[in-house]
């Protein structure tokens, strides 16, 4: 029976001692999508990868990846492609001789080589030695190295460690490819701004336990937007605070601006009540929190 899930877990637990390093998870990952798993270090990631990969039994709970049960991880890590805590080369071998070790190893096909290179962009450095790549090199090789298999699923833990931001747009765009060839991506972060740009589809940690589990879009919807007013005299930052709080909104003034809580049909009103309260507006502009902003409000960091 094909299932339409890469990844599905049931009350998953992991405890060491009287530590609860994952507790009672339940969460979903559909084929084809790139999924961000994100949380603080120390929240349960990479206890929870490990899990999926087989490398340590859970505690409670059960849990499937690519429809096979995770007691029987010889069953799915064939078609499981993975990268966990940093790739692991040869330092004085080429990027393409890295790569045919591995696939010997691996017993994979070595002719696929060249075109992963190139899917990773690395088509023209295969034959530099491993120790002259730069960081980001050396991060799309080990992705280059987890797609050996030719995985369905591929399974990433911090990928882009490290990265300048150009480096990083690098893994984004090259990883929205590989989701739109059909391979489901797993991404573990603990950088949610990067994540938010490219996951469809969100598992969220803290402590151990599963916080959200859903459509990235889903989350966005529940944020609250801000709308900031900057008046032109700073002496009438308080009659726009009373304007807004008599008006039913949550506000504060931060530096020279108040902003109000309220969605984006509230600022004409507000302009309007504020002009009629003689005070002039040098700029009013509804702002969308970040998903960065929304996690810290609900992890209460």
């Amino acid at each position: 029976m094909s299932s339409p899930l890469a990844i599905d877990v049931a009350d998953l637990s992991k405890k060491y001692g009287e530590r609860m390093a994952l507790s009672h998870a339940n969460f979903e990952v559909p084929m084809g999508s790139i999924c961000g798993f994100v949380g603080p270090n120390g929240s349960g990631k990479t206890t929870t990868i490990r899990m999926l990969l087989g490398l340590i039994s859970p505690t409670t709970g059960s849990g499937h990846v690519l429809g096979e049960s995770i007691t029987h991880p010889e069953k799915y890590l064939p078609r499981v492609g993975a990268m966990i805590e940093g790739p692991a080369f040869y330092p004085a071998l080429t990027g393409n001789q890295n790569l045919t070790v591995l696939a010997k190893l691996g017993g994979f096909d070595t002719k696929s080589i060249q075109g992963l290179l190139d899917l990773v962009e690395l088509g023209d450095r295969g034959d530099s030695k491993y120790k002259t790549y730069s960081l980001g090199m050396k991060q799309r090789l080990g992705i280059a190295a987890a797609l050996l298999p030719n995985p369905k699923l591929l399974v990433l833990d911090e990928p882009t460690n490290g990265l300048d931001p150009a480096g990083i747009q690098e893994i984004r765009n090259l990883l929205r490819k590989l989701a739109n060839s059909g391979t489901t991506v797993f991404i573990s972060s603990h950088l949610l701004s990067e994540i938010e740009v490219i996951s469809d589809y969100l598992v969220m940690l803290r402590l151990g336990k599963v916080i959200f589990s859903g459509k990235t879009s889903q989350l966005l919807a529940k944020q609250q937007p801000v709308i900031v007013a900057k008046p032109e005299k700073s002496s009438d930052l308080n009659k726009l605070l009373t304007i807004a709080k008599e008006a039913g909104h949550e506000c504060t003034i931060v530096g020279e601006s108040v902003h109000v809580t309220g969605a984006s049909e509230y600022a004409a009103k507000f302009n309007k009540a504020a002009f009629d309260a003689g005070v002039v507006l040098e700029t009013l502009t509804p702002v969308r929190p970040s998903l960065e902003d929304t996690f810290f409000e609900m992890t209460g960091e």
